[in-house]
């Protein structure tokens, strides 16, 4: 029988069981007694938080990873994200990508007026006195390097807090940092 779990990844952590090379970095196992054979389902930077799916069948994973799935990403910016921008957003923009030039594909983008509840994040993000920021949700249904981060900045808003809260219609819900929730399967269909 396979298993399958939704995790709230926390800020620090590598979106892996295994790191080969020689730094200390925090890894999926150290948050939850995970079965053998469990991968995660596509990636979270290690600075970025949220949604991670993770699996013991490949087959799911491969499902997965080969739909264009929606991903739902709330943002905090250095500051206050102005509708021009998440016009700018939602049309595409130029980001850098593999030494080249990429126009991300339109998506949906809107201004978070009402301030999440994640939690601090392990790594305090900065202090209020360098100006104000704000939240924006961001949704694509492709996975370039680092493409969200990249996207905020190219409308001159970078992106100090990342947290990915939908991967199709599976929701972060009310997991806090850390937890990890075992479900039965995940119904993803858009």
């Amino acid at each position: 029988m396979h298993q399958h779990f939704i995790l709230f990844k926390p800020y620090g952590y590598l979106s892996q069981f295994i790191y080969e090379l020689k730094r200390k970095k925090k890894l999926l196992g150290e948050l939850y007694n995970f079965p053998e054979g469990t991968m995660a389902i596509g990636r979270l930077d290690e600075d970025s938080e949220g949604l991670l799916l993770l699996t013991t069948d490949g087959k799911v994973s491969e499902q997965i990873r080969s739909k264009k799935v929606d991903k739902e990403y709330y943002v905090q910016v250095d500051g206050v994200i102005t509708p021009e921008a998440i016009e700018e957003l939602q049309k595409g923009v130029e980001i850098g990508f593999n030494g080249g030039k990429y126009i991300t594909k339109p998506c949906k983008a809107f201004i978070v007026t009402e301030i999440p509840d994640f939690g601090a994040r392990a790594k305090k993000i900065r202090d209020e006195r360098h100006g104000p920021t704000s939240w924006a949700s961001i949704t694509v249904n492709e996975g370039k390097f680092r493409q969200v981060r990249k996207m905020t900045a190219a409308v001159g808003f970078p992106t100090l807090r990342l947290v990915r809260v939908r991967i199709g219609n599976v929701y972060l819900q009310n997991l806090k940092v850390g937890d990890v929730l075992e479900v039965s399967d995940f119904q993803l269909d858009n």
